[in-house]
């Protein structure tokens, strides 16, 4: 490293701020299910099929037309949604419909969407 860039380096423990923020940081283990939680964001099948989930439930077949991928593959995505609790289903006869689970997943996808796009606006 060079000594310029040393200089951005923060020489004092600001110990106020760090015990008020201490009081209220989540336990060890919130923070790996926090992290759990994202890491399914994380796969482009799985936001694909969430995506397409936003507006509408869907069957597993519909799904896998729209993404071009086998029932297989998408069923295996879905359960893995399923057990995260982000889509809940319904289902009519033999059919399975799938949505999202409630708001909070939706406004995820949504806020997600709006940072792209407001990140893509900037450049």
């Amino acid at each position: 490293m060079k000594k310029s860039e040393n200089l951005d380096i923060c020489c004092e423990i600001h110990k106020e701020t760090v015990l008020e923020i201490e009081k209220v940081f989540p336990q060890e283990q919130t923070m790996f299910c926090l992290s759990d939680f994202f890491k399914l964001f994380g796969d482009n099948t799985r936001i694909k099929i969430l995506y397409s989930l936003l507006k509408n439930e869907l069957c597993v077949c519909d799904i896998a037309a729209l993404l071009k991928m086998t029932v297989s593959a998408i069923s295996h995505q879905l359960k893995l949604l399923r057990e995260a609790n982000l889509v809940k289903t319904r289902r009519e006869g033999k059919s399975i419909f799938y949505s999202l689970a409630d708001e909070h997943v939706s406004k995820i996808i949504e806020f997600g969407m709006e940072h792209i796009f407001e990140k893509s606006e900037e450049e």
